[in-house]
């Protein structure tokens, strides 16, 4: 454990990550002598090394790097802890605050994640946990030159806010993805007292409305802020307030309205801040309150004068007549997301046809296998595809296939990650995708109607996601669907030797299929799993690799209590939590939810009744 400073240094002389006194008066000792004359001592060769080490590690920025040097020795183990600026941890029950900030006392930046992922498909009961509380009153007392916090699925309350607003006078960015317990009078106090605020994003998080005006309250004068999102925001804003503070933020980058802005009031932002590169458009359609009689302003000028736009979002309540707008700037983006636009391929056609740089593209089904095909045809340089469905139904008729799937494979061969939502899916255009896209790092298939086999010859998916990770050397994350047996695990578990996150639901026959898993991926971290046919042997066979993961999910599927507490008795550091409906009494193991994650604290102490640990 790196060594402690006292409170009272700490408050006296906050670290600098770029300050160093001269390796001179670092090299040696001063000591007074008897005759009056200053001796010269050499340091000890430990000492010699730090100072060196210290310098040298401030250049190493992997935190897998950094945990690497960590393990080579107490010294390295000390100097790397002291030169850590950016702590990243991964659950935020597998250390505490407290350990945290005692051995990283020089932090500038945390990024911290809660709730597990499959929280966010409503599979998880709310209350169950992921406090900000502790971290923030943590890093207040131990960290008060803290700069920027990135938080994901945690629970935040206004209180929170005001402690990190009132704790850290040089704090500059907030990052809320997907958390949840706050309001718009918590923001209020919060940009209130944040001065040097650059970056506010709040990211698909819930926000409630507690009737308070949080725009007005950035201070006045002119605005540091460099990104500023709150597009899931579900209450309307001042928008005057607004524009004065997009005005006075000649900084600004980043702006993500939510839908309560309409193209109109976009259009006066637009004219405030050309400088913009990352724009989130609102509800890209009129105001109700907008006067019949008003002339509609020049959208089209208004964009081709935000010459350096390269990423477009937004387009919430689209009205399609008003797409036309942003053709001026299609050539420069490399970034659209259409995730919210229930556009159609002919509506989609003008626009990608012009998007020769585009790199990342999300976008509706309602597009159709058309519409894929026009993205293969012109999107040469894409890097990301995620295809979302309009309706998200097992039984419902969905509008793409197989066919835009291979389009997109044979038309855009640079694709390192996809997500696609379908209802039909080949064997063979899977195939042809893993061999047209051999740098796919993450590949995402959601067959959304359950155990569906390959729609043309009625055969298993197996071979086609055995293709996936036996051509795609780089993969890194995968997701399976479909109609699946043992033989699919078998594949991934031989040739799957990168991967590092795996999500199955509703896939294979028997404990073996995870067991060819748990044996076979040595990378493996995290495991998501749902509705399927995995018990007590299958959970069993991981007990080698569970240490070496971050955590493993388990719903709906064929274990026992006995089965889980056999984990927990043979893997102590572990900590093995059984969890149920929060309106339901106790029931088998089969109907709730194992997450299993390892911890160097055990057992946290703000459990709710529904968690069994």
């Amino acid at each position: 454990m790196a060594e402690q400073m006292s409170d009272d240094e700490r408050q006296q002389s906050p670290p600098s990550d770029l300050d160093f006194t001269s390796n001179k008066a670092r090299t040696c000792i001063v000591t007074g002598s008897v005759s009056g004359h200053t001796e010269f001592q050499s340091p000890y060769p430990d000492q010699v090394l730090e100072n060196v080490l210290e310098n040298v590690l401030h250049f190493l920025t992997s935190r897998r790097d950094r945990n690497t040097a960590s393990l080579v020795c107490k010294s390295w183990y000390r100097v790397e802890a002291l030169t850590r600026s950016e702590l990243f941890i991964g659950n935020c029950y597998a250390v505490s605050p407290a350990r945290a900030t005692a051995r990283f006392t020089r932090v500038r930046a945390l990024h911290l994640k809660g709730r597990p992922r499959f929280a966010d498909f409503n599979l998880m009961p709310s209350g169950w946990g992921a406090h900000f509380n502790p971290w923030v009153l943590a890093f207040a007392k131990a960290c008060p030159w803290l700069e920027k916090v990135y938080l994901k699925r945690m629970s935040v309350t206004d209180d929170d806010l005001a402690t990190l607003a009132e704790s850290f006078l040089g704090f500059k960015e907030l990052v809320l993805f997907c958390c949840d317990g706050f309001g718009t009078s918590g923001l209020a106090i919060f940009v209130s007292k944040c001065r040097q605020l650059k970056v506010l994003d709040l990211i698909e998080s819930e926000v409630s409305d507690d009737e308070t005006d949080w725009i007005l309250c950035f201070p006045e004068g002119e605005s540091h802020l460099e990104s500023l999102i709150f597009d899931c925001v579900e209450c309307p804003i001042n928008f005057e307030a607004l524009e004065r503070l997009v005005a006075r933020s000649p900084s600004l980058k980043k702006l993500r309205l939510n839908r309560y802005v309409s193209i109109g009031q976009l259009y006066r932002l637009m004219v405030q801040a050309p400088q913009l590169t990352h724009l989130g458009t609102g509800s890209f359609s009129p105001s109700e309150i907008a006067g019949q009689g008003d002339q509609e302003p020049d959208y089209v000028t208004a964009f081709a004068a935000c010459k350096s736009l390269v990423c477009l979002s937004g387009f919430r309540e689209i009205i399609p007549d008003y797409l036309p707008a942003i053709y001026p700037i299609c050539a420069n983006l490399t970034s659209l997301n259409f995730s919210y636009a229930n556009i159609t391929a002919e509506q989609l056609k003008p626009i990608i046809s012009n998007c020769h740089k585009l790199q990342v593209f999300w976008v509706l089904d309602s597009i159709c296998d058309e519409g894929l095909q026009a993205v293969a045809a012109t999107c040469k340089e894409l890097r990301e595809l995620r295809v979302f469905p309009v309706d998200a139904r097992e039984d419902s008729d969905g509008p793409v296939s197989e066919v835009g799937f291979q389009a997109i494979s044979e038309g855009c061969r640079k694709l390192q990650s996809i997500l696609y939502f379908c209802q039909r899916m080949t064997n063979a255009a899977v195939i042809a995708m893993s061999r047209n896209c051999p740098d796919l790092v993450v590949f995402r298939l959601c067959i959304m109607g359950r155990h569906r086999p390959d729609h043309v010859t009625g055969e298993p998916m197996d071979d086609g996601f055995g293709a996936i990770v036996m051509n795609c050397k780089k993969l890194t994350r995968l997701a399976v669907s479909g109609l699946l047996t043992d033989k699919a695990f078998d594949y991934i578990g031989r040739y799957g030797k990168l991967v590092r996150t795996l999500s199955v639901a509703f896939a294979g026959d028997s404990d073996m299929a995870l067991k060819y898993v748990l044996e076979g991926c040595p990378q493996l971290q995290k495991l998501e799993i749902r509705d399927s046919p995995f018990g007590d042997a299958a959970l069993c066979s991981g007990l080698h690799h569970y240490y070496n993961m971050r955590f493993l999910w388990m719903s709906s599927c064929r274990l026992t209590h006995q089965g889980c507490q056999q984990i927990a008795h043979a893997m102590p550091r572990l900590v093995v939590e059984v969890i149920r409906s929060a309106d339901e009494e106790e029931m088998d193991v089969c109907d709730q939810i194992l997450y299993m994650y390892r911890s160097l604290e055990g057992p946290r102490n703000d459990a709710p009744k529904f968690v069994t640990i």
